[in-house]
């Protein structure tokens, strides 16, 4: 299910365990209300066991790709396609916006991760991350 402003009561449920930390009714009403965000989750007896989210990247000197940013799902509801069928939704949104690629990064030592993407039949490239707090 994709989500969009005015969904936030579907997240009144969910598994922590899908998210890296608590969801806040003012964080969720600006993520979803952001144009270039797109959250999808997966529901089972109206809880949110997955989410995936991702962002489109608007270039002035390039096409616009689709970044997987976040991609979650409970403990007891894995290998069950609820990740694949979030991560197509958001592809096929993203396709819908004019993306034409999509990429993802994720730790080298994410080995469920990496056997995910690897099983999406996307290329792995090593790369160095650098982060600041501002």
């Amino acid at each position: 299910h994709l989500l969009n402003p005015g969904d936030e009561a579907l997240l009144d449920g969910y598994d922590e365990d899908a998210f890296d930390d608590d969801i806040t009714p003012e964080r969720l009403s600006t993520y979803l209300a952001a144009p270039l965000h797109k959250m999808a989750i997966a529901l089972v007896d109206g809880v949110a066991v997955g989410q995936a989210r991702a962002m489109l990247h608007v270039q002035p000197d390039g096409p616009i790709q689709l970044y997987l940013d976040n991609l979650g799902v409970a403990e007891g509801h894995k290998r069950k396609g609820l990740a694949r069928g979030m991560v197509q939704a958001l592809m096929d949104w993203g396709r819908a916006k004019g993306a034409t690629s999509f990429w993802v990064a994720t730790e080298t030592d994410n080995d469920e991760g990496n056997g995910f993407y690897r099983a999406l039949d996307l290329k792995g490239e090593t790369m160095l991350f650098y982060e600041a707090d501002l």
